[in-house]
């Protein structure tokens, strides 16, 4: 294929990944948007493909494993499983990044294409894409552990952990210097040695003084880290391709990372600092008796209330991910809406444990997309609602982040469900969220509780529907 034909597809590939972005910012478009991503990267891959002129069974053999891989997760992997799943691909562009960075380093022939400033050049991007994908590899594994349960959601907070970010970071300077200084003369190697492991301690740290309710920025955090560690590959490369794709999917990542933060209050310095979600998730018996009583009700009495309303809304969160509810409340819905009961879903753009969670496990559910909302387009509407049903969610609906100004959450825009008529909360038992912190809605007088696994509660709930 000639150079023009190749330059000409990755202009294409280009605009298929602007139009699958844009397909993905919007529920009833982003089948679409997948479709264009998946034309996009089968149109970037035919066309590098072509440039290879050796070694092809070794390219068809890699080929064959990573779509192995790839076709084996997509079967295997829950909807509920995702976040996991993001996590870690995420590790994976950060290893490629790593390893390309090794590979291009160690080319014999790298002294004789560049020199001078080039060469400066070329060995300062070689440098950036080995620190940054070390940072996302490591940083990734690490949030894929949280995610799954495997390391615990609070935040490991050093003593003097600011000045030992700031103390890899000077060293990190330092070595990339050493490296350059050295990489003319044909050295280069410790040094580059070295900072990959200060990377890769550094994405640890970073991930791991993060605390489990923070993890929806964390995780558009190693998007935007991937998505930047893959165009500092293409320009250790020289392709445009690369550089180009990397510089969306990382400014994407970083506009979604200020967009989450802005849903939760937080500044995303604060984010990386860690301390949100410093508490385990087990509420103390004395605060709850604190709040005062709550009010629990069976299944038949939550179906008698669902089918007295007119208004209902639903407002799911990351229990309702844990039980794989999302089925039944779809059936629940069909069957209201059935009944002429106007049911809405209200999702908080932090809910579950990454951005857009609890809308793909709605659009698996098959629930209709005209009917979930978003939360700045629903909370004023909650004076007129009859029933909110709270499926798992805690931090995202608790009013002491408007009410308390010395709690973790104070400040944080949450789904304002007790100035509706009814609120209905499930859940498995009293303990806290994330964020460790008492839920004062639970207590309130127009709050009911129905204690359990979400989907076999719901399923009760449904039977008497």
């Amino acid at each position: 294929m000639s150079e023009g034909i190749v330059t000409a597809s990755y202009v294409g590939a280009t605009i298929l990944f602007i139009l699958a972005l844009g397909g993905l910012s919007n529920q009833e478009t982003a089948r679409r948007g997948n479709l264009f991503g998946m034309i996009g990267m089968s149109v970037a891959l035919m066309a590098t493909m072509s440039a290879v002129t050796a070694n092809w069974e070794i390219l068809i053999v890699a080929l064959l494993i990573g779509a192995s891989i790839g076709l084996i997760l997509a079967k295997r992997v829950q909807m509920t499983e995702m976040p996991e799943l993001v996590a870690m691909l995420h590790s994976l562009v950060g290893l490629a990044a790593v390893l390309v960075g090794f590979a291009n380093f160690m080319d014999p022939e790298r002294l004789q294409h560049f020199t001078g400033i080039e060469l400066t050049i070329h060995d300062v991007e070689t440098y950036l894409g080995i620190l940054i994908g070390a940072i996302t590899l490591s940083g990734s594994i690490i949030a894929f552990g949280k995610l799954s349960g495997k390391i615990g959601g609070n935040p490991m907070l050093l003593p003097a952990r600011h000045w030992l970010n700031l103390g890899l970071l000077i060293a990190s300077v330092w070595y990339c210097i050493e490296f350059v200084n050295q990489s003319a003369s044909g050295g280069g190697l410790t040094p580059l040695l070295i900072m990959t492991g200060i990377a890769l301690l550094f994405g640890i740290h970073m991930v791991m003084a993060i605390g489990g309710a923070d993890m929806p920025v964390v995780v558009s955090m190693l998007n935007s880290y991937s998505g930047w560690a893959a165009s500092a590959t293409g320009f250790m490369l020289s392709n445009d391709l690369l550089i180009v794709t990397g510089a969306l999917v990382g400014s994407s990542g970083a506009i979604l990372s200020y967009i989450m933060c802005r849903a939760m209050n937080r500044k995303f310095i604060s984010v990386i600092a860690g301390g949100f979600g410093t508490t385990s998730g087990a509420g103390s018996a004395a605060s709850v008796e604190e709040q005062g009583e709550v009010i629990a009700l069976q299944a038949p009495e939550v179906a008698g209330l669902l089918l007295e309303s007119k208004e209902i809304m639903i407002i799911p969160g990351y229990g309702m991910a844990v039980a794989q509810a999302q089925h039944i409340v779809n059936e629940i819905t069909k069957t209201l809406r059935g009944k002429k009961i106007n049911v809405r879903f209200g999702i908080h753009p932090v809910a579950g444990r990454m951005p857009g969670h609890m809308n793909v496990l709605l659009a698996e559910a098959k629930v209709p997309y005209d009917i979930v909302f978003e939360m700045d387009e629903i909370n004023d509407d909650f004076p007129d609602i009859d029933v909110s049903i709270i499926i798992g969610a805690n931090d995202i609906v608790n009013p002491s982040a408007q009410t308390d100004p010395e709690s973790p959450i104070a400040g944080m825009p949450v789904m304002e469900c007790w100035k509706g008529k009814t609120t209905i909360v499930l859940k498995r038992g009293m303990a806290t969220g994330y964020a460790g912190v008492q839920n004062p809605l639970f207590f309130k007088e127009n709050t009911r509780m129905l204690f359990g696994d979400a989907r076999s509660s719901l399923d009760e709930v449904f039977k008497n529907l």
